[in-house]
């Protein structure tokens, strides 16, 4: 399409950029929540069983992630554009994929049917369905526009998408999968509710990728130079592995994933077991969803802007390594408490996670002016593989926890013992990570708000001369 012809960039885009990662997490965030405790309290799988199901998956990731990023900077770009397409293709795979992990008609399966169950289902969702739409989804920010300010934009309209399915995913989802015993305790309510919520969730995630399939433009065309030598796999990855900019975005990805995702799934055991109050997820996940929508991503833009995005971000996750320090320590036992002190120590993690995705735009343009090859496919591909690691700690790392405080599935009353590891797994890890995260950000990953413009400038003129 010739650039006279094509649409200017505007608030069309970022908002069918929004319903993207919308439709993205209806089942990925569904499954980060809530597919452990499907295992876990629906089946009866034990948690390390589960932990061991993530673990090895993201070994087939790497494999996955890394062929879908090569067959989309390989592939001739189609009609609809070099990304579009497979948004287009691949919606309802993805989405039938997502709803076949949540069948409760196996729970009265023998136990190696559904532990065989449990790997097709989670594998062929996570592993071939949801690569092949997501890394053509978040490659395409850098083929809508080359400006910084508008990728910052995109980022942030991304993660709104993202928050937005989170308080319908983190609001609803509690409401409908758990009641209350004769004695009070939380339980999960019998029947297929499990199954019944992905589908709805499925049906969702379609309609928010058709949307965002309609409303997006792809501008930036970037002809590979016919006379060049193809570029092996081989040198792609030795030259990505190689770049300290890529290196340090994801080592920071995989310690906020797996923060943010041990919250997350966490939360189901901290409210339900130590607040002895489900509320309490809908609540964090409303607080958190005001945060986003009110502070962080207004502000995200101008703060970028003025200080950079990897100035602010390092700023924001040392603020959120200290408050969860101190509510370790604490040991808050009033759940309104910790709900306030939760909500202050979002806001770096919230920060982050609204620029991350032109962070990878910055990368990917950092990668061309040092090597002189475009692979957006490729470097995307694997930063989705990074997150997925995270993902697999996250859930890994939940999965063990629990299973190391002494957590019994097979009962509905843990002891006070297990609900205290709880508390403690769900306050001093995300902490850690959270330190980890700054450190990362401040002293590994180069590209601050200087040499992301010198960038820019050097690519303008390359891509224009």
């Amino acid at each position: 399409m010739n650039q006279k012809e094509t649409k200017p960039f505007g608030m069309r885009d970022k908002i069918g950029y929004l319903f993207g990662d919308f439709g993205n997490d209806f089942t990925f965030i569904f499954a980060s929540s809530f597919l452990m405790v499907f295992y876990m309290k629906v089946l009866g799988i034990s948690g390390a069983a589960v932990g061991t199901l993530f673990m090895v998956a993201r070994f087939v990731d790497a494999f996955t992630d890394v062929g879908m990023g090569r067959i989309v900077d390989s592939s001739k770009p189609a009609k609809d554009g070099k990304f579009r397409c497979w948004i287009r293709r691949m919606c309802g795979p993805v989405a039938i994929a997502s709803f076949l992990m949540y069948q409760s008609a196996m729970a009265g399966a023998p136990t190696a049917l559904k532990l065989v169950y449990m790997y097709v289902t989670y594998i062929l969702w996570g592993s071939v369905f949801y690569t092949s739409i997501n890394i053509p989804y978040g490659s395409m920010a850098s083929a809508m526009t080359e400006k910084p300010d508008e990728r910052t934009a995109l980022s942030t309209y991304r993660s709104i998408g993202a928050t937005l399915a989170s308080l319908v995913i983190g609001v609803v989802t509690p409401l409908v999968i758990y009641t209350k015993d004769a004695n009070g305790n939380q339980v999960i309510r019998g029947g297929n509710v499990f199954t019944i919520t992905a589908g709805v969730f499925s049906v969702l995630a379609i309609i928010c990728y058709l949307i965002c399939y309609r409303m997006t433009t792809e501008r930036v065309r970037v002809e590979k130079d016919p006379n060049a030598k193809p570029i092996t796999l081989a040198q792609t990855l030795r030259a990505i592995f190689a770049s300290r900019s890529l290196l340090g975005i994801i080592g920071a990805a995989i310690f906020l994933l797996l923060a943010q995702l041990l919250i997350s799934s966490m939360n189901n055991y901290l409210y339900t077991e130590y607040f002895k109050n489900a509320a309490g997820i809908s609540l964090y996940t409303l607080i958190t969803t005001a945060m986003m929508l009110l502070i962080v991503a207004p502000a995200s833009v101008p703060v970028s802007g003025k200080y950079g995005k990897k100035e602010a971000a390092t700023a924001g996750l040392f603020l959120s390594a200290g408050i969860y320090f101190m509510m370790y320590l604490l040991k808050v036992q009033n759940l309104w408490i910790f709900l306030a002190m939760t909500a202050v120590g979002y806001l770096g993690l919230a920060f982050f996670n609204t620029v991350i995705w032109a962070n990878i735009t910055d990368v990917i343009d950092h990668q061309e002016v040092i090597t002189g090859s475009r692979e957006d496919g490729t470097v995307y591909a694997v930063y989705s593989f990074a997150r997925k690691v995270g993902q697999a700690l996250a859930g890994g790392a939940g999965g063990f926890a629990l299973t190391l405080i002494g957590y019994d599935e097979k009962v509905q009353v843990q002891t006070a013992e297990v609900v205290r590891g709880i508390y403690s797994v769900s306050t001093l890890i995300p902490a850690i990570c959270f330190l980890i995260v700054a450190l990362i950000l401040w002293f590994v990953y180069p590209l601050n708000r200087k040499k992301v413009e010198e960038n820019t400038q050097i690519l303008q003129k390359k891509h224009h001369s």
